[in-house]
């Protein structure tokens, strides 16, 4: 015989020629010695070395053990004094009865939606998140959800959970604030057979996720070839002159209804002339400055001589007037003279005065 001890919150397993049995609690044991005991502490999982079952054939073991049973497509959190350690899978799991409350949460995950009672938190920790899958949808956005390739819901903006299976999930989203689309580099001739190149732009919105996801195929590139036909059948309706006219004005009549979309502007912001053309069009342009210039320049020299006359009218009937022009140019020539020599007899004085002094 040979004496064992079990210390507290120990339990001792006794095994004769390798099979289990009996169980010894807290307290001082003699047994064979062709017996064996191994030592488990009650504060960690029990691993048996042999199958779980044969274990529990005993009673009293089997009354000392928390016993879990994991099925197939599930998962358990357990929780230690409710605090979560760890996740389990499937398969069978035993805990020794102590101190340590334990708690176990069963989730099936052979599902989409997690319609178990779990709070955000728990499904974002590093325990439970690889068996999650999250999609953010933001503010401005809206979403499709298919199941397995079939639409199931839409969805607006926030973060989704879902559990991590086998189903294939996939989404497919789209932005809902005010869209613009570039159409450039549109070669269309004119109603006068006016080869031009037009860089043009829309505004538009998505309405209707439904349609414009699910029921059309690269809405985006259907809008783009309506709104370019509308462009070219436009164009041509008008000459290049009158297309210059209206360029900052245009308008457009787009269905785009059934794409789940709304135009919201439509503008044409570059008209490019070929080369011969651009050539012609500022040849005219200098011709036109010209003639404004000329117009101009006669407009002035009639408004000069206008006035030049009035002046005369009234110098005529004013030798006054008439006196204070003479004396307003005399003063003019005095400006530019820095000396005056005179010289000659009293005849040079009196013409002076003729000038300076009115004659009564």
């Amino acid at each position: 015989m040979k004496r064992v001890i079990i210390n507290a919150y120990q339990t001792g397993l006794v095994f004769k020629r390798g099979v289990y049995k009996r169980m010894l609690t807290e307290g001082t044991y003699w047994i064979g010695f062709s017996e064996e005991v191994i030592y488990a502490n009650k504060f960690e999982a029990f691993h048996p070395s042999e199958e779980l079952n044969i274990y529990l054939q005993d009673a009293a073991l089997a009354a000392a053990l928390h016993v879990v049973e994991v099925k197939d497509n599930e998962i358990a959190l357990q929780y230690e004094n409710g605090l979560l350690k760890k996740v389990l899978t499937p398969g069978r799991y035993a805990y020794w009865k102590s101190l340590i409350e334990y708690q176990f949460v069963h989730a099936d995950i052979s599902k989409i939606e997690i319609t178990e009672a779990l709070d955000r938190s728990t499904l974002l920790s590093k325990h439970v998140m690889p068996y999650v899958r999250t999609y953010t949808v933001e503010s401005y956005e809206q979403a499709l959800l298919f199941v397995d390739g079939k639409y199931t819901q839409t969805l607006s903006g926030g973060t989704y959970l879902w559990w991590k299976n086998n189903i294939a999930v996939h989404i497919a989203k789209t932005d809902t604030r005010q869209l613009q689309l570039e159409i450039n580099g549109q070669e269309i001739l004119t109603k006068d057979k006016a080869g031009l190149r037009i860089n043009a732009w829309v505004q538009y919105k998505v309405t209707d996720i439904i349609k414009a996801l699910l029921q059309n195929k690269e809405y985006e590139r259907q809008l783009y070839i309506t709104v370019q036909l509308a462009l070219r059948e436009y164009v041509a309706a008008f000459s290049f002159d009158e297309l210059l006219e209206k360029k900052d004005n245009i308008s457009l009549n787009v269905d785009v209804a059934e794409l789940g979309v709304e135009v919201l502007a439509i503008g044409i912001r570059d008209i490019i002339l070929p080369g011969e053309m651009k050539d012609i069009m500022n040849q005219v342009l200098v011709a036109e400055k010209k003639a404004q210039a000329n117009i101009i320049m006669r407009r002035e020299e009639t408004a000069s001589t206008r006035s030049l006359l009035n002046t005369a009218k009234l110098m005529e009937d004013n030798p006054m007037l008439f006196k204070l022009k003479e004396m307003e140019y005399v003063e003019k020539i005095a400006e530019k003279i820095n000396s005056i020599s005179v010289s000659g007899n009293g005849v040079l004085i009196d013409q002076l005065r003729q000038i300076f002094v009115t004659q009564k």
